[in-house]
C-alpha cells in the first residue's frame, strides 16, 4: 500500500498511474511541434486544448476499458458471482489489453467529435504510452505485486517478494517497464520524428508492444487462477500476438494507403517514391 485515506487504500500502481498521466501529457504537450501536428490546419490546428481533452478520454479509456478487461479476460466466473466488487477499483486489477481496447473506443469518440480522422489521432497519442507503462509497472514492483517465475539463486538480481514464497523470482515487472516502457518509448519517439504514413506509427506502438510483451511473459509468473493455457502461453501471450499482427497489417494497409497528414501548399507525396522504411517521400 501506499497511502491510508480516511480507511481507502491506495495502492502505489494507482500513485504511479497519476505519474503516467502527468508525463504522458507533458509528451503530448511536446507533441504539438513535432509534424505533421505543428502544421496541420484541417479541419482545425491542433492545440493544447486538443491534449487536456484527449488525455481526459485516455483516461476514461484506460480505466473502463482495463477494468472491463481484467473482468472479462482473468476473473469472469468470481465477478459474475460478485458483480458488486466489478466497482471496486481500490481493491485493483486492470488489464492492459482491456485498457488497449477502451482507449481504441475513446479515440473514435475524440476523432469524431473533433472531426479529425482516427489514425491521426492514435499517432498523436502512442508515442507517449509507454512512459506511463513503464511508470505503472514500476508501481506494481514497489507493490510487490505480478512478480515473475522462479529464478535461480544465482542470478544477481533475482528477488524474494513478500506474496511470492521463499522463491527467488525474476523482477519481471522492472523487465516489462524497461522494455514495454522505456525501450518502446525511445523507438516511438524516433519512429514519430520523420514522417510516416498515417497510422504506421500507431501501427509500431502495437507491433512493438505485442512482441515485446510475449517476450517477457517468459520471466513473468502467470496468474494462479489461470496458469498456462494452450500451448504452454500465458493469457499475456495470447493476447499480445494477435496485438503484434493487427499492428504489422495496419502498418502495411497504412503504407498501401499512403496518406500523409504532412501538409504543406507547395509540396505532394510522390507514392511511387516511398522511402524504404515506408515513410512518404515529399517533392517541392
Amino acid at each position: 500500500m501506499a497511502v491510508n485515506i480516511f480507511g481507502l487504500m491506495i495502492h502505489w500502481y494507482a500513485v504511479m498511474y497519476l505519474v503516467g498521466f502527468a508525463l504522458g501529457y507533458l509528451l503530448m504537450r511536446r507533441r504539438l511541434h513535432h509534424e505533421p501536428y505543428a502544421s496541420i490546419t484541417k479541419p482545425k490546428p491542433w492545440a493544447l486544448v486538443d491534449v487536456e481533452d484527449l488525455l481526459l478520454y485516455a483516461v476514461a479509456g484506460v480505466i473502463g476499458g482495463g477494468r472491463l478487461g481484467y473482468v472479462l479476460f482473468y476473473k469472469p466466473g468470481f465477478y459474475l458471482e460478485n458483480p458488486l466488487d466489478v466497482f471496486k477499483l481500490w481493491e485493483g486489477g486492470l488489464s492492459f489489453h482491456g485498457g488497449a481496447l477502451g482507449v481504441v473506443i475513446a479515440l473514435a469518440i475524440f476523432a469524431w467529435r473533433r472531426g479529425r480522422p482516427f489514425l491521426q489521432v492514435a499517432d498523436f497519442l502512442v508515442p507517449a504510452v509507454p512512459i506511463g507503462l513503464a511508470a505503472g509497472r514500476i508501481g506494481n514492483f514497489i507493490n510487490g505485486e505480478l512478480w515473475g517465475r522462479a529464478a535461480s539463486a544465482d542470478l544477481p538480481w533475482a528477488m524474494i517478494f513478500p506474496t511470492g514464497g521463499d522463491v527467488p523470482r525474476h523482477p519481471s515487472q522492472l523487465y516489462q517497464a524497461l522494455l514495454e516502457g522505456l525501450l518502446l518509448f525511445v523507438v516511438l519517439w524516433l519512429y514519430a520524428r520523420r514522417p510516416r504514413y498515417r497510422g504506421q506509427v500507431a501501427a509500431v506502438f502495437l507491433i512493438g508492444y505485442g512482441v515485446l510483451r510475449f517476450i517477457v511473459e517468459f520471466w513473468r509468473e502467470p496468474d494462479a487462477y489461470l496458469g498456462f493455457l494452450s500451448l504452454g502461453l500465458s493469457m499475456g501471450q495470447w493476447l499480445s500476438a494477435p496485438m503484434a499482427l493487427i499492428g504489422i497489417i495496419l502498418w502495411l494497409w497504412s503504407r498501401g494507403r499512403a496518406i500523409s497528414d504532412v501538409q504543406d501548399p507547395s509540396a505532394e507525396v510522390v507514392e511511387d517514391d516511398s522511402l524504404e522504411d515506408g515513410s512518404p517521400r515529399l517533392s517541392v
